[in-house]
């Protein structure tokens, strides 16, 4: 049945055609993954060194269940299962905002020190002030807020370019990388054993407040980047051609930028440096929806289902010892790191 008058109208056009069928592709992308993402959540409550089945699961979370299986599932499995699907979205929306305002697939906040920044604020609360709990969220703010802002400053000489946005980026992580391994040498030594397991990017140990971090985080985060959703295709134009067309254009920038920082470092927060879920998650998404712009939703959904997977793999591949989920997405992430590399320099650009 064909839809009469304006609707028809629109379905006539060739463009309003391919918008419509690419946004349900997303919609179909984002669905599915989503499904994936809970379904790999699901079966992290169940296995591990005491596997529980699913309704085992569901016995429990209805306040029912033994002793043992409740402090499990509920104390141990469910906040790191939570706090790893938010992570993971906060990651991966990040760096779709960096990679399309810079134009630039390396642009992502592990790769331009971001997280760095983030991780030596936390490091330093951790390590010098003793302080724990919210003092660390609050120090991996500032720190993340101050390193974008010289990272920004510093690369914006005659308009946003995204090859010195990663130089610079990489050269301040350099720095950032320099300073949490003094403070790691100056630190006492049982304060250095939680923070290195921390720094590496672990689930391990969440509780309530890493999952109330993050859920608010996000919650605050995804109803401005739907407002500001239309803002990221026309800040791809680069600096000039965007602000021509909008007079907010570098308003809106400068509000996708903090947004991308907040949701990197809060997540650095919740769960340390994961490396590359921020960098691989637009990516894969970008080459399923080609020609369908940031893709915020599939690629926030990716990374959820990225790091919950990982983060099983860290937990039963190496039984009974337990690996940071940072170890397996730094294996999964590097090659595409490298692909990224080999292609920018055989095509001669990164776009």
């Amino acid at each position: 049945m064909i839809p009469a008058g304006r609707d028809a109208l629109l379905l006539r056009s060739p463009r309003a055609a391919v918008v419509f069928r690419l946004g349900r592709r997303s919609t179909v992308l984002s669905a599915i993954t989503w499904l994936l993402a809970g379904g790999a959540a699901v079966l992290s409550l169940t296995l591990g060194q005491f596997d529980i089945g699913v309704t085992g699961v569901l016995r429990v979370l209805g306040e029912g269940g033994t002793l043992i299986e409740y402090d499990v599932v509920v104390r141990n499995r469910l906040p790191r299962a939570v706090t790893g699907l938010g992570v993971g979205a906060a990651f991966a929306l990040s760096g779709a905002i960096l990679q399309r305002i810079a134009a630039n697939p390396l642009v992502s906040p592990d790769v331009i020190g971001v997280n760095s920044g983030a991780a030596l604020g936390a490091l330093t609360v951790i390590t010098v002030f003793g302080g724990t709990g919210l003092h660390t969220v609050v120090g991996a703010l500032v720190g993340a807020a101050a390193t974008a802002a010289a990272i920004f400053a510093l690369s914006a000489k005659r308009g946003l370019s995204g090859y010195r946005l990663v130089l610079v980026g990489i050269g301040v992580a350099a720095m950032l990388t320099s300073a949490v391994s003094f403070l790691l040498t100056r630190a006492d030594y049982h304060r250095v054993l939680a923070a290195a397991a921390w720094l590496t990017g672990s689930l391990a140990n969440r509780d309530g407040l890493h999952v109330a971090v993050i859920a608010t985080t996000l919650a605050v985060a995804v109803p401005v980047l739907v407002v500001l959703a239309r803002q990221v295709r026309l800040l791809e134009l680069g600096d000039e051609l965007a602000t021509m067309l909008s007079r907010n254009a570098a308003g809106s920038r400068l509000a996708l930028v903090a947004v991308a920082v907040v949701l990197a470092a809060m997540a650095t927060a919740a769960a340390g440096p994961i490396g590359f879920v921020a960098l691989v998650a637009p990516q894969i998404v970008r080459r399923l929806l080609p020609g369908h712009g940031a893709a915020l939703a599939p690629t926030a959904a990716l990374g959820a289902l990225l790091v919950v997977v990982c983060d099983l793999a860290a937990r039963l591949l190496f039984t009974p010892a337990e690996l940071p989920v940072g170890v397996m997405t730094g294996v999964l992430g590097a090659p595409v790191l490298l692909y990224l590399l080999a292609r920018a320099n055989r095509i001669g650009h990164t776009g």
